[in-house]
């Protein structure tokens, strides 16, 4: 049986959650002091402006940058949550959603109450939706709607049944879903659930009406907390803290809302740091680098564009046997594991483009989309997958509510400005010539003193020797060549 656990470190500036299962790392999360999420939050906003063209409205909720608010979360169902109703129970709200325009539904310098759904990402602006949801510990609680629905993880058809019964007991107005936390969970702790959501919903209508916009109206659980609620479901072995508060904090709730837990709940009693002494830093530097080793040999290679996440599935050292096809189905249906965990650890959204090893054989090619199908509804963020192109390329979208771990722990690098390449040195080498031509014909120079890296200096008097000798005797102009171990290597000074 699979073994995982939570690792949950706190300090005055940073909070890491840290997931294994089986040994190996599958989930990563930090929120620094400074860039703390604000998923979840609830903002009484004001509309800045109002766009037709995108079909989309610019709010004020007093951040930073105006958020954006597309028509389909202005007055309708939340992307979020509509897989998980059924079309009889949600066939009404996404007709009503296609007869309202952006326009019939919002006006500059109107107030609306509004929720994050995304952070803030580079120059975008957070993204928001009128579709409230309050997450509790086993429920989702859905004051505008009067849907009913259960997590689609899990599988169980009597017990999706059983919890579908008890909250359409619930008398309070609103819909519920069943988080994947609730399943084989006692009606009277799901009840508990039903009671404290509707009261909570109370209170920010109450708050709402009170403060003036733009305003916080309900601010999510603190880092630690909505781990806890999110991801410490019963299935963890232990769940590891490495601060006294944040452990007797971590204890209060559970308290409240599953006691049962409290015995995985262990304190780390050590001078170490507890992702240290744990490997997590280092398994995390791995998770930095594009490319991924499979036990077999094979790779994956890992790029993250502004458009899309692209993923190659290479041979590497495997040799296999000697049927070429058994050789790619092999390598792909490990690379299929592989893929899910690092979806998940590297924190990927948005647009997924996965290049298998070619397959001819049909059989073959519908056995990996089901295998991909099937490790994916481990994953804790929405995904859709789209069955295998004549190319041999799948593509997905996963749901991306924050910046990936690239993103979050990493910045464009200020030499290749981001693009993980400089000129070669025969590039420069060039490059360097044409400015010194030009230099010495627009100036009528005879001698230039030119700065350069050590590298790009040896391959100046090594294999581009004749480059200065061309300058100096065809067009008579000496170089005093120089060396700064300082420069980047597409640097050069010219004097």
């Amino acid at each position: 049986m699979m073994r995982s656990i939570l690792y949950l470190s706190v300090n005055p500036v940073e909070t890491r959650v840290a997931q294994r299962e089986d040994g190996r790392l599958v989930a990563y999360r930090t929120e620094r002091l400074r860039m703390s999420s604000v998923v979840g939050n609830l903002y009484k906003g004001r509309v800045t402006s109002v766009l037709p063209g995108m079909q989309a409205a610019f709010v004020d909720v007093g951040l930073n940058r105006d958020a954006f608010l597309y028509v389909r979360e202005a007055g309708g169902i939340l992307d979020e949550f509509s897989e998980i109703f059924s079309p009889p129970e949600g066939e009404n709200d996404l007709l009503n959603l296609g007869s309202s325009t952006i326009d019939d539904l919002l006006q500059p310098g109107q107030e609306v109450l509004v929720q994050i759904v995304k952070d803030p990402l580079g120059s975008k602006g957070a993204r928001l939706t009128t579709y409230i949801s309050l997450p509790g510990r086993f429920l989702v609680y859905l004051p505008t709607t009067n849907q009913l629905g259960v997590s689609r993880r899990i599988a169980d058809e009597e017990e999706r049944e059983r919890l579908r019964e008890i909250i359409g007991t619930f008398d309070q107005p609103g819909g519920w879903i069943v988080r994947t936390a609730g399943e084989n969970q006692k009606a009277e702790d799901l009840k508990a659930d039903g009671r404290a959501l509707p009261a909570l919903w109370r209170r920010v209508q109450n708050t709402a009406e009170k403060i003036p916009a733009p305003g916080l109206i309900h601010q999510e659980l603190s880092p630690i907390l909505r781990t806890v609620r999110d991801m410490f479901a019963r299935t963890i072995d232990e769940c590891w803290i490495d601060d006294e508060e944040a452990f007797q904090e971590v204890l209060t709730f559970l308290e409240r809302s599953d006691p049962v837990l409290i015995p995985k709940v262990k304190l780390f009693r050590h001078s170490r740091d507890l992702m240290i002494a744990h490997g997590i830093d280092r398994e995390l530097e791995k998770a930095l680098r594009p490319k991924v080793w499979l036990k077999s040999g094979g790779n994956l290679v890992v790029n993250q564009t502004e458009a899309l996440v692209a993923i190659d599935v290479n041979t590497g050292k495997y040799v296999g046997s000697t049927d070429l096809e058994d050789t790619a189905f092999h390598i792909n249906q490990e690379a299929v594991r592989e893929i899910a965990r690092q979806l998940r650890l590297r924190d990927l959204g948005g647009i997924i483009v996965i290049d298998f090893i070619d397959m001819e054989v049909q059989d073959h090619r519908e056995a990996l989309y089901s295998s991909l199908e099937e490790e994916l509804r481990l994953d804790p963020a929405r995904t859709q997958l789209v069955p295998m192109s004549e190319l041999g390329l799948i593509q997905l979208t996963r749901k991306r509510t924050r910046p990936s771990l690239d993103r979050t722990l990493s910045r464009p690098c200020p030499h290749c400005h981001g693009t993980g390449r400089i000129k070669s040195l025969p590039t420069v080498c060039l490059e360097i010539r044409r400015q010194l031509l030009d230099l010495s014909q627009t100036n009528q120079l005879e001698q230039i003193s030119l700065m350069v890296h050590p590298e790009v200096s040896h391959y100046l008097q090594g294999p581009f020797r004749d480059l200065l000798r061309e300058l100096e005797e065809v067009h008579g102009l000496e170089v005093i060549l120089r060396e700064n171990p300082l420069f980047h290597q597409e640097q050069y000074e010219v004097d």
